[in-house]
């Protein structure tokens, strides 16, 4: 008998596309789990993040909430007085378990609702999987995610086997808990890859899956370059990526990205067989997504800080028998807002009118249409705002003080701005005050003069030297470790003072 109140499953990586799952038409990736969910479950194909950003996208996934009502809209702190997905659930009696990373800026070691945690996030501090690693005779590795810094887009071979790596840690911990649960109590475990975020690092045998002849040419339209916002060219230079593209470093880029997708995958389907062993895989509500996606050469740009489908869609595959179709997919936009009324309905809660999201069950099942779904990156002089509906897609760059509208079509990355063409005025013009309204209904006037866009002053243009200190992607991450009379060759401080705005690099 199907239990009224589910467990519930959210597994989320990080910075993946939506369109690396096989079962869905990707011809090239391995990933017989996720193609497990696809046959089992409902698929949500039109599924967008609500920043294309780690911390923004995860705070609205916790609050059910749009970046521009939780204040979170880049990697800038999380409001710590509002209620989460998880504080919800525990209130209701459900056991409520974290496992990787969760970014919870400022405070990394938040508990946030969550009864117990297992620690891990990016870089190179103190948490669980490094005290893991030190016991197993691994404490000399001092970046056991990959080397970041000018390393950060080059792939590189894991320093770890694939016993010991992060991802099959993170498989082996979701299995623990699994295994050791209160079994009188419903759970609620979110267990959060690192991976596939860059560095693309994965161990051997993953390191070995793909050939580089077998990788897909990046979306490349004839006008790429018109399709970018400041954001874009900003990360592209800091990645060292403005000066054209190595189709060969994009083709390992790539096979590499693939790599870390299917370790990741086979973790995922020893978490499916354990729940199925237990006897509970039906009884158990998992939601599988990423917090946004990766550019990976489309455009020719890489990184993320996009509402291009690349970095703004992600994968969103829901099992529930009791309430999803086997074998659906949806179509209807929705977005990572929609995750926490979906499991606080599944739970018997009632959602309040406070949370922007819906019930997915209810969009799967059409007994529920929302116009559009919302986006958000940065705010001010650098704000990047857009607007999903069903056949379009709006973006705004304050920076650039310029519009953008795609046609959505199945199947296909954006390849023609409609912005400038009279036979779309009419709905430019819709999706402009739709937004715009939206934003001015919620209390949001900051980016908004009357019924138009606020023209800001234009930001600080990029620098024009593509040394710049304030393009380092993470800067010095082991100058403890240099030994006495070395130290960094470029120096910050040395470098000129930082941008306003630029901090949350």
């Amino acid at each position: 008998m199907i239990s009224k109140r589910p467990n519930i499953l959210a597994i989320m990586t990080d910075q993946q596309r939506f369109d690396t799952v096989a079962a869905l038409g990707n011809p090239i990736i391995q990933t017989p789990a996720l193609d497990r969910l696809v046959r089992e479950g409902t698929s949500f194909t039109s599924a967008y993040c609500t920043s294309p950003v780690c911390v923004a996208s995860r705070c609205s996934f916790l609050l059910g909430e749009y970046p521009h009502r939780t204040g979170s809209t880049s990697n800038t702190p999380m409001p710590q007085d509002r209620t989460s997905l998880m504080m919800y659930l525990n209130g209701d009696g459900y056991q409520t378990h974290g496992i990787g990373k969760m970014h919870f800026s400022p405070d990394s070691r938040k508990l946030w609702g969550y009864e117990s945690r297992v620690f891990s996030e990016e870089g190179g501090g103190e948490d669980d999987f490094r005290l893991f690693l030190d016991q197993n005779g691994y404490d000399h590795i001092v970046a056991p995610q990959g080397e970041r810094s000018e390393y950060y887009y080059v792939p590189q071979p894991s320093q770890l086997p694939d016993r010991l790596h992060h991802t099959t840690w993170m498989g082996d911990k979701t299995i623990e808990f699994l295994n050791n649960r209160e079994e009188d109590r419903p759970f609620f475990c979110w267990t959060s890859f690192i991976k596939p975020h860059p560095p693309f690092e994965a161990p051997v045998p993953w390191s070995r899956l793909y050939r580089l002849i077998e990788m897909m040419p990046p979306h490349l339209p004839p006008d790429s370059e018109t399709f970018l916002s400041y954001w874009n060219h900003f990360q592209n230079r800091y990645k060292y990526r403005d000066q054209g593209c190595d189709m060969n470093l994009l083709r390992l880029m790539r096979a590499a990205y693939y790599a870390t997708i299917s370790q990741i995958d086979y973790q995922i389907g020893r978490i499916l067989n354990r729940l199925e062993a237990q006897g509970i895989l039906d009884q158990t509500l998992i939601l599988f997504t990423s917090d946004h996606g990766e550019m990976l050469g489309d455009f020719n740009c890489y990184g993320k800080r996009s509402f291009l489908d690349s970095a703004a869609r992600v994968p969103l595959l829901v099992r529930y028998p009791e309430r999803f179709s086997a074998g659906v997919e949806c179509e209807q936009p929705v977005s990572l807002v929609d995750v926490l009324p979906t499991c606080l309905t599944a739970a018997g809660q009632s959602t309040e009118s406070q949370h922007a999201g819906f019930d997915l069950a209810e969009i799967a099942n059409g007994s529920l249409e929302r116009e559009a779904v919302i986006g958000q990156f940065s705010h001010g002089d650098r704000g990047l705002y857009a607007l999903i509906s069903q056949d379009l897609k709006y973006i705004y760059s304050v920076a650039d003080r310029k519009e953008w509208l795609f046609r959505r079509l199945a199947g296909r990355l954006e390849d023609r701005n409609l912005a400038g063409n009279p036979a779309f005025q009419r709905q430019l013009v819709s999706h402009r005050e739709f937004l715009i309204n939206r934003f001015q209904a919620d209390g949001y006037e900051e980016p908004i003069d009357e019924q138009s866009w606020r023209q800001f002053p234009l930001p600080e243009p990029i620098p024009e030297d593509p040394d710049a200190w304030q393009l380092f992607q993470d800067g010095r991450s082991v100058s403890d470790r240099f030994p006495d009379g070395y130290s960094p060759s470029v120096d910050p401080l040395q470098r000129g003072k930082q941008p306003k705005g630029l901090s949350g690099f």
